[in-house]
């Protein structure tokens, strides 16, 4: 599975990128992470599964879900993003993969 996360300037972001790739090796799902900020998805978000927005640019959400035809996008819940609590962020993930959102 492919996610982007869609940032202000990528360095908390980049933090927890690293942690929900640590967390696929635990769980043995091949799970790819890219962080960009929200100046550059739209050349390559077709090629992810899901597109995660960063509570600190949540206002962009919906830009991003106009942008990214096709893709299921949501954002990240404030107290995920600020724990790094890749367990949540992931059911999140999966139930927006479900709901085509």
């Amino acid at each position: 599975m492919k996610i982007l996360l869609i940032c202000a300037n990528g360095l908390s972001t980049s933090i927890l990128m690293q942690k929900m790739e640590k967390w696929g090796d635990q769980q043995d799902i091949d799970l790819s992470v890219k962080a960009v900020p929200i100046g550059g998805y739209e050349g390559i978000y077709q090629d992810y599964d899901c597109i995660l927005v960063a509570p600190q640019i949540s206002y962009k959400l919906d830009e991003v879900k106009t942008n990214a035809v096709g893709k299921p996008v949501g954002k990240i819940e404030s107290v995920d993003y600020g724990m790094g609590n890749v367990d949540n962020i992931m059911k999140n993930v999966y139930r927006y993969i479900e709901k085509g959102v």
